[in-house]
């Protein structure tokens, strides 16, 4: 009956449209769902959490990046998995284990066991579930893959805007331990029907070519044979300067985006900026966030990717710097606008970058490994802003020190960043 489902809605769809948008739309939502495992809902539990267990800010910054960068080093493992056993399956186990670490995250009892929950939610949301999802859009788009990944990216527009306010109200009505037993069903309820009677993990499984393209080989096409999709192996991907651009790149976007979505509150209200005002800051860049992507991908799909890639690590640059300049709601709300804007670059960018550059043959294990690179610079980020709060309760000079690593970033990426021959599908974005 679900196989039988499935089919039928690509054989309804492709009469009226390319059945990999549906794809799209699933892997938005997946984004979207993996919110319980992102920053900007910690954020809003940092309090409750750190009062009820008599917790410190620094330790529970402490515990989050410890436990964050434990979580990074299996994902390599996860983009194995997704080769071999494909997207669809890989995520329907995530999504389960996911909603099952919401639940023993809300029993946390001390600080050991509040480690291990920020590491299952880690892991399975903000690490494989953001994976699964830029996997399976990377695999049916490759011309219009930018934009696709910018669509797919709204899914976290929706989630910065939803689940800070949805965690502060199930707070306020149950308890900040019961709010986390209600989003690990809300996970189950949203994500695992889609999953089960809607998505193919290639185009070619269905007979379709990505973009919608005809295929010029039917033959191949419908015996689905893996020399028709293009893609370098781990290893040869590890040969290449490009690889090395990437990842020190991509690690500092994520660590910083991170420390921002983490301390942004803490940094605004040291400022003199209100409380209210600061957590509305999340809806505003959320706003921002969702009207950008479409555009950044549309960038990404245009114009040479070096320069997308620098001007998105240059605006990551300039977020640290602002965030430090307000004190205001006015000023708030510009910052707010800018890290909409930065956020818009780091959530396209992150599936877009690994198949432009390595190809989707072997992309599991290698967005695996730029995956885990990334977790491992978001476990980093906050500490070095939570230390400067406990030495001298200001954390201006370190963001603003912190703000060279994207700019020296952006420099390697348009002096060195280059794609290999063999992927022709990518030459006209060199």
């Amino acid at each position: 009956m679900i196989n039988a489902t499935r089919h039928g809605a690509v054989a309804i769809a492709n009469n009226r449209f390319f059945y990999g948008w549906t794809m799209v739309m699933v892997a938005s939502l997946g984004i979207f769902v993996s919110g319980p495992g992102q920053s900007h809902t910690f954020s809003v539990f940092v309090g409750p959490i750190s009062q009820d267990l008599g917790i410190s800010s620094a330790s529970l910054a402490t515990a989050y990046g410890a436990a964050t960068l434990v979580a990074a080093f299996l994902l390599p493992q996860t983009g194995r998995l997704v080769d071999r056993f494909g997207v669809r399956a890989a995520m329907l186990v995530i999504t389960g284990l996911l909603g099952i670490a919401c639940m023993l995250f809300g029993a946390a009892a001390n600080v050991l066991w509040l480690a291990v929950g920020f590491a299952m939610l880690r892991f399975f949301g903000q690490g494989s579930l953001m994976l699964g999802s830029a996997n399976l859009v990377s695999q049916w788009f490759a011309k219009q893959r930018g934009f696709a990944m910018g669509l797919m990216a709204l899914g976290f527009g929706v989630s910065m805007a939803i689940h800070p306010p949805l965690g502060q109200w199930l707070i306020e009505q149950y308890g900040w331990r019961q709010a986390w037993v209600i989003l690990g069903f809300l996970t189950w309820l949203l994500f695992l029907p889609p999953l089960l009677f809607l998505v193919f993990d290639k185009p070619e499984d269905v007979g379709l070519r990505p973009d919608g393209e005809q295929p010029q080989d039917q033959a191949k096409t419908d015996s689905n044979e893996s020399e028709d999709i293009p893609g370098l192996t781990l290893g040869e991907a590890l040969r290449t300067v490009s690889f090395y651009v990437v990842s020190i790149g991509w690690f500092s976007i994520a660590m910083l985006v991170t420390t921002l979505h983490f301390w942004q509150v803490a940094v605004m209200t040291r400022q003199g900026v209100g409380a209210e005002t600061a957590a509305q800051v999340f809806t505003i860049s959320a706003i921002a966030m969702a009207c950008a992507m479409p555009l950044v991908g549309k960038a990404l799909d245009t114009y040479r990717t070096r320069y997308v890639f620098a001007a998105g690590l240059t605006i990551t640059a300039l977020s640290l710097i602002c965030v430090t300049l307000t004190t205001d709601a006015v000023s708030a709300a510009l910052y707010a606008v800018l890290f909409g804007l930065n956020n818009a670059f780091s959530m396209t960018m992150f599936g877009y970058l690994w198949p432009r550059y390595f190809g989707r043959k072997h992309l599991g294990s290698i967005q695996g490994t730029g995956q885990m690179i990334g977790v491992i610079g978001a476990s980093l980020g906050p500490l070095p802003v939570g230390w400067a709060f406990d030495a001298v309760d200001d954390a201006t000079w370190t963001l603003r020190l912190l703000a060279l690593l994207p700019l020296a970033c952006a420099l390697l990426a348009v002096l060195f960043l280059r794609a290999p021959a063999s992927l022709s599908e990518s030459q006209h974005l060199e």
